[in-house]
Parts: C-alpha cells; structure tokens; sequence
C-alpha cells in the first residue's frame, strides 16, 4: 500500500481526509477507510491535479528554487568565458538549460497567478501582484547602483563625485531606464566592458542579463488581471484555454516565419514574448481546470518523457512545452512531502534569480572564474543563496505582509466604505436642512446602505 497522501478537499461531493485517502502504486487516488481497508470497486476516484497540490502541501517551492539555481549554472558558461551552454548542442539549437528553466518558471507561475486570479478581485489582483514583484526589483536596482557599481568604479582607480553624475549612462540613468521592468540599459559607463569574459564578448557593460524576463512576466499578470477584471476567471474559464490555443498558434508561426507576426503585429514579432507568454498560460490553463485535470503517475511519466524526446529531437518549443508544464507540476505533487517545506513559508527563489548574474559578473571581475567552471558556479550560488535570503526578509517578505492592507482588502470592502460614508454624509445634510435633533444622527446608517 502506498504512503498516504496529506491532502484534503472533496471526493464525489464528500469530504476527506488525509487519514482516509492514500495513492495506489498506479498513481490513482482512492478513498480508504479510516482503518485502511480496501475500497470497493464504486469508492475508486481520479485525484485531480487541485487535490494533489492542495495549499501548500507540494514541493513547488523547492522547484523554483532548482530552477532558480539552474539559471546560475547556465550563465556561468558566457560569464565565466566558456562560450555557450552546451544544452543548445544537445537540444538541436531549441533551448539552452536557461531556457528551460525560465520555461519551468513561466509554467508554475502561470499556475500559481492564474489560482490567485480565481479567489481575488482586480484590486487585490493587481496589489499583490505589485508588491510581489517589483519591491524586490527595485531592491536590486538599488544594491547595483548604490553599492556595487561605485565599489568597482573606485576599486578601478574613479572617484566617487565622477561616478555620482546625470549622464545618460550613469547610475541615475541606470535607476530611470530601469525602474519600470522595462528594461533600457543593462550597463553603468563601462564598468566591467573590458574586465570580464562577458563584457569583452559583447563589448559593454552589462550588471544583470537576468532582469530582462520580468516584463513578460508582467504581461502576463496584465492578462490574468483583464480576466480578473470582467470575470472570466470563474464564469468564462473556457476563454484561457482558447487565449493559450491562439499563442500557440502564434508559436508554431513564430517558429517558422517570425516576419508574418511582425507584419500581422509589430509587438508579436517578439519571439520571446510569444513563447514565454504560452508557458505561462499552458501553467494557467492547468489552473483554472485543475479540478478536472487528473494527477496520475502514468500521465507524469509519459509528460517526462515527451519533454526529453521532444528536446532532443524537436518540438520542446511546441509540444514540449504543454507536457512539460503539466510534468513540472506532476514533480511538485509527487516528491517526498519532507521536502514540501522548502519554499512554503520563505520563497528564495525570485531573489535567487534577479541576484545570480550579478553575483557571477562580481565574481568574473575578481577572477573567481579561473577556478573553473563548477567552483565559479557554486561560489557563485553560495552567494547569491545569501543575498536571497536578505532579499526575502528584508523586502520581500515585508512587502508581502502588508497584501491584505489597502487595495487588498477588495473591491467588496472599499465599495462599502464609500457608500457607508455617502451614507453618513447624505444622512448629516437631511438633518441640518430638515432642522432634524442630532439624536436622529444616531441612525445606523448601514440600513441605508442596504
């Protein structure tokens, strides 16, 4: 008999328990007595993909976190001066270990964000999203213009009043090309152009070529928040899976002949937009139909499978990436529940990612690169790892405690508000002019809200 499985939720209309539900070798949930008795044919239920990774009882931390960290081996290859990730051989040019890691990323987050949009109004939608990705954005605009730029700068023999100027290719204008996720310049002067492997190769200052993803990841909150907005997360849920057919149409053109879209569309002509955008919303789709997508070990392996052979051999970009959503999230259910509180509680995995290349450009500029390759990454992960963790508790998780004030307290609560206190004031004026005794003000004026 198989380890039972510490979810909860509903079964055919009945609840259960963790003491009562358990997955067969097959990968089937069935219901069991509390006793751990066999089932009859008629107790035999499908888990849903919703029940497997119910709350917070799933590994999606710790893959973040893995994802995050491949990130960090893959750029170690041009930051450390050792040419291209070797994936891009071994996928037949589709896709380097970077590529999919951020695949894997845009797939979990389009989950995650598309279940937030179901239980969330526009404001607390739009607010949460606000606060989870740009404080620790900006955090890290901050740390490389106000400390790490100035400390090379001086380290290289400048000053501190030549480095502290408004030209365009200043720190100022680092801050204000920057600071809407949109990224205009990765570079501060030519502060490690000409003393890294990867500043000599492509012959500029470059800080964090990390960075660039978060825009599309904005784009595509942008898109779950119009769906959040008329409604169609719970009314018209059938609308995500026709917008990740339409991008998937998009990335089958995209891939044979990028130059229609940018004749169809000037913005579509954006590979990376196109792409990354039908991760995610494959991740959504799986969300918003989790109830019915089935969690089954033969479906997780066959999804495994595909993905390999499909990055092997072609197809990842397409087809790769619809099982590669669904084995990602399969991952997250199946592995050991000891390893579920990775991530739970303290995400690490967004400041793992936006420090990683500056990290690594560091380490370049004093030489760490020379150790070779995996003493420069795993320094380099080592590092980054700390500035995390700083990430998270000094920003991250700050910003995130204050998600329930202000605009996060919803629609709902800021439309009564309004009209308690029209109410209140409409209620004042009647009595002033109706020469009313201020003991009528005392009237509750949530019946007149009513």
């Amino acid at each position: 008999m198989a380890e039972p499985w510490g979810i909860s939720g509903r079964w055919r209309g009945r609840t259960y328990n963790p003491s009562v539900f358990e997955l067969t070798q097959s990968g089937r949930g069935i219901v069991t007595s509390a006793l751990g008795a066999t089932p009859t044919r008629g107790e035999d239920a499908q888990v849903t993909i919703a029940e497997a990774l119910g709350g917070h009882r799933n590994s999606l931390g710790l893959l973040r976190l893995i994802l995050a960290s491949l990130v960090i081996f893959d750029h170690a290859f041009p930051l450390g001066g050792d040419g291209r990730d070797p994936f891009w051989l071994l996928t037949r040019g589709q896709a380097s270990l970077g590529t999919i890691a951020v695949g894997g990323f845009f797939a979990i987050s389009g989950y995650l964000i598309a279940k937030s949009g179901v239980s969330s109004d526009i404001l607390q939608f739009m607010w949460r999203r606000v606060l989870r990705i740009f404080p620790a954005y900006w955090g890290v605009l901050l740390v490389t213009a106000l400390i790490v730029a100035p400390i090379v700068w001086v380290t290289a023999g400048g000053t501190l009043s030549d480095y502290i100027s408004r030209a365009p290719d200043g720190p100022l204008g680092y801050l204000s090309r920057n600071w809407t996720l949109n990224i205009g310049t990765y570079g501060i002067y030519d502060i490690f152009a000409d003393t890294t492997p990867y500043g000599e190769s492509v012959g500029g200052s470059v800080f964090n070529g990390s960075i660039w993803t978060l825009i599309y990841e904005w784009w595509c909150y942008l898109i779950i928040g119009v769906c959040v907005a008329f409604g169609i997360m719970n009314r018209a849920k059938i609308v995500i899976p026709m917008l990740t057919l339409g991008f998937f149409l998009l990335q089958v053109i995209s891939l044979s002949n990028p130059a229609m879209l940018g004749a169809i569309a000037p913005f579509l002509a954006d590979s990376q937009l196109v792409a990354l955008t039908f991760t995610f919303l494959v991740g959504s789709t799986l969300a918003v139909y989790s109830k019915v997508v089935p969690f089954d070990d033969r479906l997780g392996i066959l999804a495994g499978l595909i993905t390999v052979v499909s990055l092997r051999y072609g197809g990842f970009n397409t087809v790769g990436v619809i099982a590669g959503a669904y084995f990602v999230l399969y991952l997250a259910a199946r592995l050991p529940a000891r390893l579920h509180w990775i991530g739970a509680k303290n995400d690490y995995s967004y400041g793992v990612y936006v420090y990683g290349f500056l990290v690594q450009q560091v380490l370049a500029y004093v030489g760490v690169q020379k150790w070779g390759y995996f003493l420069y990454s795993l320094t380099a992960l080592v590092i980054t790892f700390v500035c995390a963790w700083l990430s998270w508790h000094v920003i991250e998780k700050r910003a995130m405690s204050i998600k329930d004030w202000g605009p996060g307290k919803g629609w709902n609560y800021w439309k009564s508000l309004l009209q308690t206190r029209f109410a209140s004031r409409k209620l004042a004026r009647f009595a002033v002019n109706s020469n009313v005794p201020s003991k009528a003000l005392s009237l509750n004026t949530k019946d007149i809200t009513k």
